[in-house]
């Protein structure tokens, strides 16, 4: 491995490019070959199975080894964070598998049940389809969506799949094969082309999947082409990216590693602002060695790596590891962005939270750390009219309500507006509320112009 000066100072430890880790995954077909797995009853081993053929599974060896303490499992965050588990889907659904799988069942058969069971998981939620996508020359753009108006989010083809999958994921229907689904494109000149039609954009977020996946030549032939002046308007590029928790090796020892460090550093020096966009659900996953350099790596290039997370049952709710996830962040130099309230796709019944009960696992971490690390927004819904957040439960007019506002919206003049809704102890998404009695209306103050523009796409 190459380690440039400019790349590695004196304080980031070298690693020995002879005890470095082979990437080596595992997904649905090879659960069988997975050793650790062989101290679990066959029962729980055939669960998996009967979940694995409905949701996608996806495991790398590192996340194995390093970040799954085995004499914990089941109830180890990250092993719940990556294999899958019976209550990931209804016992109905459950049952239909499993009695296929019994039964040795054709391929046909098995992928037919499954696409039925798919079909009621809300593959794409908040509008995504409907409302997301732009057009240019009149043509909707495949693999662009602009939700918010300073920001476009870009999903190349090259990166439309994880190291590891996340048994939470609300992008799954990225994962299942079907096109149909699928937000992805490799053609950087629409991106470069919608770019320069749109001086309000100042922000690209390139997604996936995980963007990290892809050969550094791919990102350099989106990316390097931002510096000239046309693209003066763009002021900051994003990477979201969970490669430093389940594949840091990505920014240290990967054969291209080096060359992907030097465009963060390119595009840093340009006058960009660019934020590695990491997805840590729990402190354990940026306890390795390997992390660490990483960490280190990408913050010398000038990056910022800042750092988000839904709420998420078995995995992290419980706000001492809210606590310990941001003090170790602001001790490593990244820095805490935003807590979201699990979305309504996938296996949310089996993860989410109500959100009178994620607001208290938010106040209760934040009012425990020091400033540095209250820079975290939440908890958040990415919902169809923006992104919302809990910000409190109050007694108004003789009712209980939640205290709402926007962070983001479709709408920019909706953003920072507090509003309310009746308090509910299970309600656990926005579809959930309702305006309170005091207000005089059935009505949101956003809903008649949402309905507008759900009408005019």
């Amino acid at each position: 491995m190459n380690n440039p000066a400019v790349l590695l100072r004196s304080d980031i430890p070298e690693v020995d490019p002879t005890q470095t880790q082979r990437f080596q995954v595992y997904t649905e077909k090879q659960l069988d070959k997975i050793t650790a797995l062989q101290s679990l009853s066959q029962e729980q081993r055939f669960a998996m199975r009967v979940v694995a053929n409905v949701l996608p599974f996806r495991v790398n060896q590192y996340v194995i080894d390093e970040l799954i303490d085995w004499s914990n499992v089941p109830n180890d965050p990250i092993f719940q964070l990556t294999f899958p588990q019976a209550g990931m889907i209804s016992t109905e659904s459950f049952n239909q598998m499993a009695d296929l799988l019994k039964k040795q069942a054709s391929n046909k058969e098995i992928q037919t049940l499954a696409w039925q069971i798919r079909s009621q998981l809300n593959a794409h939620p908040s509008g995504q389809k409907q409302l997301n996508v732009p057009k240019l020359n009149n043509e909707p753009i495949p693999g662009l969506q602009h939700k918010y108006r300073e920001t476009v989010l870009f999903f190349p083809s090259q990166g439309q799949t994880c190291h590891s999958y996340c048994s939470f994921c609300f992008r799954w229907a990225q994962f299942v094969g079907d096109k149909e689904l699928r937000f992805a494109t490799k053609e950087d000149d629409l991106l470069h082309q919608y770019l320069i039609e749109h001086k309000e954009i100042s922000d690209l977020l390139i997604t996936g999947g995980d963007p990290m996946v892809m050969k550094t030549k791919h990102l350099v032939n989106y990316l390097e082409a931002l510096l000239s002046k046309e693209f003066s308007h763009i002021q900051t590029i994003r990477i979201g990216t969970k490669a430093l928790s389940f594949w840091p090796q990505r920014f240290v020892t990967d054969n291209d590693a080096d060359e992907l460090l030097h465009l963060f550093e390119k595009l840093v020096k340009a006058g960009k602002h660019f934020a590695l966009m990491a997805h840590f659900n729990h402190p354990n996953e940026m306890q390795t060695d390997m992390a660490k350099i990483a960490i280190k790596r990408i913050q010398n290039t000038g990056a910022i790596i800042r750092s988000q997370s839904p709420l998420i049952r078995h995995i992290n709710d419980d706000p001492m590891v809210w606590k310990t996830l941001w003090n170790d962040q602001v001790k490593l130099g990244i820095v805490p962005y935003y807590m979201f309230v699990e979305r309504d796709t996938g296996a949310k019944s089996y993860f989410e939270l109500p959100l009178a009960e994620a607001l208290t696992i938010y106040q209760t971490a934040i009012t425990q750390v020091s400033g540095l690390a209250r820079t975290a927004r939440g908890p958040s819904m990415s919902a169809l009219p923006g992104k919302i957040e809990i910000q409190g439960i109050r007694d108004i007019a003789g009712e209980k309500v939640f205290v709402l506002r926007f962070i983001q919206a479709r709408n920019p003049e909706w953003v920072t507006q507090p509003f309310f809704a009746k308090y509910h102890p299970t309600a656990y998404w926005l579809n959930d509320l309702q305006v309170p009695d005091f207000e005089g209306t059935k009505e949101f103050f956003f809903e008649a112009e949402l309905g507008q523009m759900l009408n005019n796409a």
